[in-house]
């Protein structure tokens, strides 16, 4: 495999499938513990009714919802089966970026397994995310890209455009990527490759196979637009944080590896052919910090790569010194396992809810609680009012968690405004009895004449999550028609 710089080395297939193996074991077992996130509960939820796109978000992650289901089984292992095969190929595609840097099979282990144990691959692998196919496809674009240049092969631009073209359906911000790749080249070369048709004809398939997606959006008013802008709104970081994000994210030592990677990919003169890729993710960075402080996750995608070429630079400096490598692995071994213990399920939910260290994993207890108390509340109705009582729900977490756990006892039709569910309808005029879970009750006292307080939400772990302590409220009486009443029920923003 003949490269500009002559550093690319066959891929050790066999370790590194030994690698992904055990990553797999590590993420499995406790695939089912505690319960699905909100987002996942929403996903379920859409991959019942397909489309091009949704007000919120793009098709791709309630597919993958949809597909884990009915071919694994609709529970919380078959719903977050895709994401771990995300993961298992974020792991492999890691190894492969590090051959093509050079690196040989102990730097490609070291590449899967910093990987692997990074915080936002464990949980992209754990969690079913938009960020768990995203991550896949920003590690695929830059091996892509890594061999368009190393390589001298124009043609691999084509299959970082294919890549692209279809990562749009799991996420936008996809498009970062390639566009500071772009910019970069401009600015650090090599410029030849702009004067190549080859990339141009990439971003031409890009925008073939994104078009159905940006219809979509153009057909019905651009609605990410109008979700960015309330995501605008929420919970912003300084920027002075941005370095100790990153180090949460990736974890303490591979963030440290990614800084060694960043350094060699821009100073290293065998591999400047690829410089592009450490300007890219310093203008993506920069962008970013700009633009949205707190979206740290924008420019998760290009950590991967940069860990990859750190690996190669890390197994260089062990063979230096055979008393490195003990050395290495213990301290690796040690972050590795807090990483997995922060990330992962892996303590008993009471345990978890004393020392809560993660939030995704604190989104996901309680839920089989509320649908009791939400059950509770309808079986405590006159049974002459059951018939015209609906359930009407604050956000797509409560809403889909309700359709998810009620089969084994009847709950009436469940409503939300929260996004995309919005625009399933109000609740019909016939129904005059409303049981409100997480409402905020000076909204139903404002449009209802009587509301009392059931219950109030409680996990039975005294956890302080989005829904602890909120009221079940039953309501009677709607003071105006639902076609009036709804708007003011619209939610727009995340869980």
């Amino acid at each position: 495999m003949a490269t500009r710089g002559g550093t690319a080395v066959a891929p050790a297939w066999r370790p590194v499938a030994v690698v992904a193996g055990l990553f797999a074991a590590l993420v499995f077992p406790f695939a089912g513990n505690y319960g699905l996130t909100a987002d996942e509960l929403y996903f379920r939820m859409l991959g019942d009714d397909p489309r091009w796109g949704y007000f919120d978000q793009p098709p791709l992650a309630p597919l993958l919802a949809k597909a884990g289901s009915v071919l694994f089984g609709d529970t919380v292992w078959g719903i977050r089966a895709p994401a771990l095969l995300c993961g298992i190929a974020i792991v492999v595609l890691a190894a492969l970026i590090t051959a093509e840097l050079g690196g040989g099979p102990r730097a490609q282990v070291l590449s899967a397994a910093a990987a692997g144990t990074s915080g936002m691959v464990l949980a992209m692998s754990h969690f079913l995310l938009t960020n768990s196919p995203d991550l896949v496809a920003w590690c695929a674009v830059a091996l892509f890209a890594v061999r368009a240049l190393q390589r001298g092969d124009g043609r691999w631009w084509l299959a970082a455009g294919i890549t692209c073209g279809v990562a749009t359906y799991a996420k936008y911000v996809v498009l970062l990527l390639p566009v500071t790749l772009l910019v970069a080249l401009l600015v650090v070369g090599p410029r030849r490759e702009l004067r190549s048709p080859w990339p141009w004809a990439g971003a031409g398939l890009t925008l073939v196979i994104s078009a159905p997606n940006l219809v979509y959006q153009a057909v019905n008013g651009w609605p990410q637009l109008v979700m960015a802008r309330a995501l605008s709104d929420g919970v912003w970081t300084d920027g002075l944080m941005f370095p100790l994000d990153v180090a949460i994210l990736a974890g303490p030592v591979v963030a440290a590896i990614m800084v060694v990677g960043l350094a060699g990919v821009l100073r290293r003169p065998r591999w400047r052919p690829v410089r592009a890729l450490g300007a890219a993710y310093l203008l993506g960075t920069a962008l970013v910090l700009a633009v949205a402080p707190s979206g740290i996750d924008y420019t998760e995608g290009y950590l991967v790569p940069l860990i990859a070429a750190g690996c190669v630079l890390v197994d260089e400096w062990l063979t230096q010194g055979r008393k490195r490598v003990p050395a290495a692995v213990s301290l690796f071994a040690v972050f590795a396992a807090v990483q997995v213990v922060v990330t992962l399920p892996v303590l008993p939910a009471r345990v978890f809810a004393q020392y809560p260290a993660s939030s995704l994993t604190t989104e996901t207890i309680g839920w089989e609680g509320l649908v009791g108390q939400v059950k509770d509340a309808y079986a405590a109705l006159p049974a002459g009012e059951r018939s015209r009582a609906v359930v009407l729900t604050r956000n797509f977490g409560e809403a889909g968690a309700l359709h998810w756990m009620r089969d084994d006892r009847p709950l009436p039709r469940i409503h939300s405004g929260h996004n995309e569910l919005y625009f399933n309808g109000p609740p019909p005029d016939t129904a005059d009895v409303v049981i409100a879970v997480g409402v905020a009750e000076d909204r139903l006292a404002q449009d209802f004449r009587e509301c009392t307080v059931f219950a109030r939400i409680d996990n039975g772990l005294d956890l302080a999550t989005t829904e602890q302590g909120r009221a079940i409220s039953v309501c009677r009486g709607p003071k105006a028609p639902w076609a009036e009443l709804w708007p003011g029920y619209r939610l727009i923003g995340p869980y």
